[in-house]
């Protein structure tokens, strides 16, 4: 059992208003007082531009109020914890950038929107479920199963991982094969 006490301060107070009363006003004082101090720190040594960073301040500062109450301030500041997730975020946002070289699949590039369903749409659409389906099938067992709870079951990474027992960086390792394996094999059969 952790013999620390909690933190008292203004932000690990803040934290704890966001976390058990969702406070949007704390969340905002957050916000504009740790925005421009986390892009600094994101574009510090780093390829990330002006605007990148911004994006990814976003992107810090949602997962702040996501994951709030996985803040424990007998365990850190609040902003070791802040820093920790910028760090993390930033790391994982530099893998994305080098992975970015291979195309992505994604739900869009496999069913147009389109106004009406006629005849023609039905049977494309019929045959573009077909041939996810036999792309599916192709995948290795593990790869599938990650990728069928992520997709058609709407989970996190996260969520996935506790649910599996699996390390969160294998979860997204196998969605990335996954679907680097699908583009390729869809990739086949559009062409053929």
């Amino acid at each position: 059992m952790n013999d620390a006490p909690q933190r008292d301060d203004q932000w690990s107070l803040a934290l704890t208003r966001i976390a058990e009363q969702r406070c949007r006003q704390s969340f905002a004082t957050f916000f504009q007082h740790f925005s421009p101090l986390l892009k600094g720190f994101l574009m510090k040594g780093s390829r990330l531009n002006g605007a990148q960073a911004e994006e990814l301040v976003q992107e810090v500062m949602i997962k702040v109020w996501n994951r709030a109450r996985q803040f424990d301030s007998t365990k850190s500041s609040a902003t070791t914890w802040l820093y920790t997730i910028a760090r993390n975020s930033r790391i994982d946002w530099l893998r994305r950038q080098a992975n970015a070289e291979t195309e992505e699949l994604i739900a869009d590039d496999l069913y147009e929107d389109e106004a009406g369903e006629t005849p023609f749409t039905q049977l494309q659409h019929a045959r573009d479920q077909q041939t996810v389906a036999s792309a599916l099938a192709t995948l290795p067992e593990e790869q599938a199963l990650v990728l069928k709870k992520v997709y058609m079951e709407s989970k996190s990474h996260s969520e996935v991982s506790n649910e599996l027992g699996l390390p969160l960086g294998t979860v997204k390792s196998r969605v990335r094969l996954a679907l680097k394996k699908l583009q390729d094999v869809v990739g086949r059969e559009a062409i053929a």
